[in-house]
């Protein structure tokens, strides 16, 4: 056993420990997959709505139903996180096709926020059905979700380019001094 006892600085081990954490978060959750353009939270929503048939050629429902399905089926993370994408794939100034309609304040291009998830209805926009085109036809990859009960998409069958039509950004955890960013599509600033 003595031959196994390492000596290491904690500054060696939090540091290393610290950057595949941080690798982690970048690849998992602040990237979005080339394939599908979306982050793993935004395809849940997407997926989520589309299984319960919250589409374009349906009436509107409201917004905190589907975060609700979102959270108990595919993303055990809290809601807020949920909304705030949600709301942002409905933005038409953030995204050139948004993929989701919301019908209620939205927040605004000055910054303003989003009315409360219990005030605004949403359905996915029509655009978002041909990133979901055939996915009820074996043709990507499904897992199962973080509770073992659902099948989820690894990525969407996406039949556009959605990261080159829409971008994305994001912010993920920090090495004690760079932060590892991405920009939207429409510019060079951060989104």
């Amino acid at each position: 056993m003595a031959n196994n006892v390492q000596e290491l600085t904690l500054e060696d081990i939090m540091g290393d420990r610290f950057g595949r954490y941080s690798k982690s978060i970048i690849q998992e959750r602040a990237l979005p997959d080339v394939r599908d353009g979306l982050k793993p939270v935004q395809r849940r929503i997407l997926f989520a709505m589309n299984k319960d048939g919250n589409t374009y050629d349906h009436g509107f429902r409201k917004s905190a139903k589907s975060v609700g399905n979102v959270m108990g089926n595919f993303h055990p993370h809290g809601d807020s996180s949920i909304y705030e994408a949600m709301v942002r794939l409905s933005q038409d100034w953030k995204l050139r096709a948004p993929l989701v309609e919301m019908h209620g304040n939205n927040g605004s291009m000055d910054g303003d926020p989003p009315a409360a998830m219990r005030y605004t209805e949403a359905r996915l926009s029509k655009i978002s059905g041909e990133l979901l085109k055939d996915i009820d036809k074996d043709t990507v990859d499904m897992v199962l979700n973080f509770d073992d009960t659902e099948q989820e998409p690894t990525v969407l069958p996406a039949a556009f380019p959605n990261l080159l039509v829409n971008g994305a950004t994001g912010i993920s955890a920090a090495t004690p001094r760079k932060f590892h960013r991405t920009t939207c599509a429409k510019s060079s600033a951060p989104c």
